[in-house]
């Protein structure tokens, strides 16, 4: 049996996935328009661009996530 802590951190965990998941999903809901246009920029963009939208946007989320938990 799962010990009381570690039934919470899963329970944490799928509640961030959930929300990522809902936050994902939004724009395609919202505005597909803008999304298939942003789609389109995006393909245009060279590898560094995207490398480091990417980076910039996993750092802000773990600031995000440790911020929120301390």
């Amino acid at each position: 049996m799962l010990a009381s802590g570690a039934v919470e951190s899963w329970s944490l965990f799928f509640s961030a996935l959930g929300l990522a998941i809902f936050l994902e999903g939004l724009p395609y809901f919202v505005s597909p328009s803008a999304v298939r246009r942003f789609l389109e920029a995006a393909s245009t963009m060279g590898d560094g661009t995207l490398r480091t939208m990417g980076f910039t946007l996993m750092l802000v989320g773990l600031v995000v996530a440790y911020v929120s938990l301390h």
